[in-house]
């Protein structure tokens, strides 16, 4: 989540009640650490292993499936981060995690060795915030606050540094009446390859990108928006929508061109504890509990600790 936007667009933001018992969300794994403020998770499409991360100090954690406590993958800190939200694991088994202040470093998950590192562009105005793995392994990164897509395609990776360029930008897309900045936040690569989808968190719109031609345009909605969405997930023609201080998921039926998508069900919980993201698993949706509202950025309060990785059924 892009704090700085979300702050300004959540004037009327109330803090949620405390999370209940919900026959549709449990814990799946709790995260060491009484500041942990998660933010980010992905799986390992190889099998076996999650991640997550801290958007207070930059740990990532590493979940084992059959063990309740993650275990620190990334120290706070590493490699000169203080902060991580965005996260991915792409087919080659290598970790991309965003830094919003500074862009993304690549690791090797098998012995945590730094591959990679590509840096913001240089000046004010730039928030990196999430990013997904293309099928020809190009990642691509939302700027919440300049209202691009960076790209980094596998020959950039190969050569281990750089400087992030933009690659689509979705500035003037915004719809007369719409708040005035546009606040990319999540993103998701289709399968096949033929396109991206990405959200505006403030203006609720859901917009498609060919990889091909960086051709942007409006995805058309039917029965919802996806206003406060946070991470995207997709998977076979489904897409999941994190709906962050709505504590809400929504489920998504997708046109196979990318150009239409209509909402089927949308869950409202408390027991989401401000979600960010999420994503899918042998069959199962892990979602992040950040709790920004309870002493994180986004409101006062204390959290409810062990902070958790839950487990939701029903959507």
């Amino acid at each position: 989540m892009s704090v700085a936007v979300a702050v300004a667009a959540l004037a009327t933001f109330v803090t949620a009640p405390p999370a209940q018992a919900s026959p549709r969300v449990s814990t799946a794994f709790e995260l060491p650490g009484d500041r942990v403020y998660p933010e980010g998770i992905t799986a390992d499409p190889r099998g076996g292993a999650l991640y997550a991360a801290s958007y207070a100090d930059g740990t990532v954690f590493k979940m084992t499936p059959g063990r309740r406590v993650a275990e620190i993958f990334l120290p706070a800190g590493a490699d000169g981060r203080h902060t991580a939200n965005g996260l991915e694991v792409d087919q080659a088994g290598r970790l991309w995690v965003i830094d919003s202040t500074r862009g993304v470093c690549v690791y090797d998950t098998r012995d945590r060795e730094l591959l990679a590192r590509f840096d913001l562009p240089a000046g004010d105005g730039t928030f990196a915030n999430d990013v997904a793995i293309g099928r020809d392994g190009s990642a691509y990164l939302t700027d919440s606050l300049r209202a691009v897509v960076y790209r980094v395609t596998p020959a950039q990776l190969k050569a281990g540094s750089g400087t992030l360029r933009p690659f689509a930008d979705l500035a003037g897309l915004r719809d007369p009446g719409a708040p005035e900045s546009m606040a990319l936040n999540g993103i998701a690569a289709d399968p096949s390859g033929r396109f991206l989808l990405t959200a505006d968190m403030t203006g609720g719109g859901l917009y498609r990108i060919d990889p091909a031609t960086a051709a942007v345009r409006r995805v058309a909605l039917r029965g919802g928006d996806v206003r406060q969405a946070d991470g995207l997930e997709m998977w076979q023609g489904t897409l999941w929508v994190v709906h962050n201080t709505a504590n809400a998921i929504s489920r998504w039926r997708v046109s196979e061109d990318g150009s239409s998508a209509r909402m089927e069900r949308r869950l409202t919980d408390p027991a989401l504890q401000l979600p960010t993201t999420l994503v899918r698993d042998r069959g199962s949706l892990y979602v992040v509990r950040s709790q920004f509202d309870k002493g994180g950025p986004l409101g006062p309060g204390t959290p409810e600790i062990p902070f958790t990785v839950a487990s939701v059924r029903g959507i």
